[in-house]
């Protein structure tokens, strides 16, 4: 017995010296599965140390990146309902209902207006942890707003696209907003204001068949996955193995459907070069 008693006494010191260490404080790179300590990604704009992967950032972050200090949010009274009640695995309204209740309550996109290095800009953000970033009237409707702003202020768009495409839980209304902001761009062309157009992990379904590929400048984030269908869909409708990094940012760039590939650290200084060349001498 005195045995069992010293084993169990030995253990309970090894306990007592034990450091419990917090949850969060380190996180696995989806690419090269590295243990990456947090606060070192906040040194490096959210871009995995070892191998240059880009972590997905929430709105805030993306917005404080690339627009000067002192923008201004617009549009915030819109908010998605549920016209056709449609109801799947969980009712589209209770969805919404808990999205508000934990904060999330301006929709899968967010419209600001400011400056970039001086120049004045209207920007839209999508916000993927609003139901994927999916495109419903209202990501629509603030798109269209947003161009309609950046074409009375004479001024620049910049849409950041992040979604899974168009919102399956308000059918054709969704589909439509396709049509509707390409109609809203095509205003800002005919004047003679630019469009850039930011793609980032994961740009698809019908947001990269319309709006996200209409820039005048397409621009993305180094291996985000731009495509309409994955790429999974696409081997097995036609049978056939895709080629090596099929539907990333590098491989559009190869094939003249995205005109640059830029790293995040790169990104405000890339656009203010743009507009420098693009828009007229700042104030």
């Amino acid at each position: 017995m005195s045995w069992f008693v010293k084993k169990r006494q030995q253990k309970t010191a090894v306990e007592e010296r034990t450091v419990r260490v917090p949850e969060g404080l380190w996180i696995k790179c989806d690419n090269c599965r590295e243990i990456i300590y947090r606060k070192e990604l906040a040194n490096t704009h959210n871009v995995c140390p070892k191998c240059g992967y880009h972590f997905r950032i929430g709105v805030e972050e993306r917005v404080a990146g690339l627009l000067d200090e002192g923008w201004t949010e617009l549009f915030t009274d819109l908010k998605s309902n549920d016209p056709l009640h449609f109801v799947a695995t969980k009712a589209y309204k209770d969805q919404l209902a808990k999205l508000e209740a934990s904060g999330q309550d301006r929709d899968a996109v967010v419209i600001v207006e400011g400056t970039l290095e001086g120049h004045p800009i209207v920007a839209g953000v999508m916000n993927f942890d609003f139901l994927a970033a999916s495109m419903g009237s209202v990501v629509g409707e603030k798109l269209k707003l947003g161009a309609e702003r950046a074409l009375a202020k004479k001024s620049a768009y910049l849409i950041v696209s992040c979604s899974g495409g168009a919102r399956m839980q308000e059918g054709t209304l969704s589909l439509m907003q396709m049509a509707k902001v390409s109609a809203a761009l095509a205003k800002l062309d005919k004047a003679g204001l630019p469009y850039f157009s930011l793609l980032t992990d994961p740009t698809t379904g019908g947001v990269s068949a319309s709006y996200a590929m209409l820039g005048d400048l397409n621009i993305a984030e180094p291996k985000a996955l731009i495509g309409f269908a994955g790429p999974r869909v696409i081997e097995q409708t036609i049978k056939q193995s895709l080629p090596e990094g099929f539907q990333r940012s590098e491989f559009l760039q190869t094939h003249g459907m995205v005109d640059k590939v830029v790293t995040r650290d790169q990104l405000k200084a890339f656009l203010a070069a743009c507009l420098d060349w693009m828009m007229p001498a700042k104030a």
